[in-house]
């Protein structure tokens, strides 16, 4: 498995956690319609970061 679609899934993943952080923090860019979605999303996006970086460490070894 190439580099390339870990890397991927842990920048999206940085961009979906920053966004949705923002949007808990100043109500920018969805008025913060739902907190427990907000919540959902970055856990998500956490979950999905470190499953990238455990790709990435298991692929160089």
């Amino acid at each position: 498995m190439t580099k390339f679609l870990p890397m991927t899934g842990m920048i999206v993943s940085g961009l979906v956690g920053i966004l949705f952080l923002a949007d808990l923090a100043v109500k920018v860019p969805f008025r913060r319609v739902s907190i427990p979605l907000d919540v959902g999303f970055l856990v998500a996006s956490l979950i999905v970061a470190y499953l990238s970086w455990s790709v990435l460490d298991t692929a160089k070894t």
